[in-house]
């Protein structure tokens, strides 16, 4: 059996994931057109390349179906449950860097910390007679969130593209999404929470503890992090 890893299949963060390697002596290239999703690693042997959509590889490493996967640590926290019983961070790679915060409108002066969006969210409820909506795609993340920071009385929405212009379009209040300059939110009139950083993201190597870790796998896991200890 050889190892599988999964990184993923297209733009910078598949381009960033290969020269990582390849700093490491690994030679990780997509086999042949970029409508192919099949590729090589050059310079260890016993492991296979898979290449998935970013969102894809949590739930490959959550089934055990590949060994090793490169996405990024919010997406492993918010798609699989008690994420640390399934997987293992073996290197965080220093790229694909962004913060998941909440944010709210820039004209909400009273409100700048995480107490006073538990206090507004009351007097929303009180006038409307319906919770404050917060629009996310990080369901998971943000209500384990608020909940240890005493935030009620509000609801989340789901938003799947262009979160920071819910606010706007007046299908929510305030939104928690992922940011890296925060320009998206300046230009859509948010401000970020002072206390409101959910999770620093980046993107990082990942083990699959479910996956079949034969003799095989375990030497091909033991070749490659001797070329992370290597390089750190």
């Amino acid at each position: 059996m050889t190892l599988k890893l999964g990184v993923p299949s297209k733009g910078r963060l598949m381009e960033k994931t290969f020269d990582w390697f390849g700093a490491r002596g690994m030679d990780v290239r997509r086999s042949g057109s970029e409508r192919e999703y099949a590729g090589s690693v050059g310079g260890i042997d016993g492991v296979d390349l898979v290449l998935l959509s970013a969102g894809e590889i949590p739930r490959e490493l959550n089934a055990g179906r590949i060994h090793l996967g490169v996405t990024g640590s919010d997406l492993v926290r918010e798609r699989i449950p008690s994420w640390t019983d399934r997987v293992e961070e073996l290197a965080r790679m220093g790229f694909g860097q962004a913060d998941l915060i909440i944010a709210v409108p820039k004209c909400w002066v009273d409100v700048d910390r995480l107490e006073d969006l538990d206090a507004a969210a009351a007097a929303f409820r009180a006038a409307h007679g319906h919770r404050l909506r917060i629009a996310t795609k990080y369901h998971r993340l943000v209500r384990e969130f608020l909940q240890a920071a005493g935030v009620a009385d509000y609801q989340l929405v789901d938003s799947q593209g262009a979160t920071e212009g819910t606010v706007k379009n007046l299908t929510a209040e305030a939104v928690a999404d992922i940011t890296s300059t925060g320009e998206t939110l300046r230009a859509n009139h948010l401000k970020l929470l002072s206390d409101g950083l959910i999770h620093r993201s980046q993107a990082t190597l990942f083990r699959s503890k479910s996956a079949p870790w034969t003799r095989q796998t375990r030497a091909a896991l033991d070749a490659i992090q001797e070329r992370l200890a290597a390089k750190m």
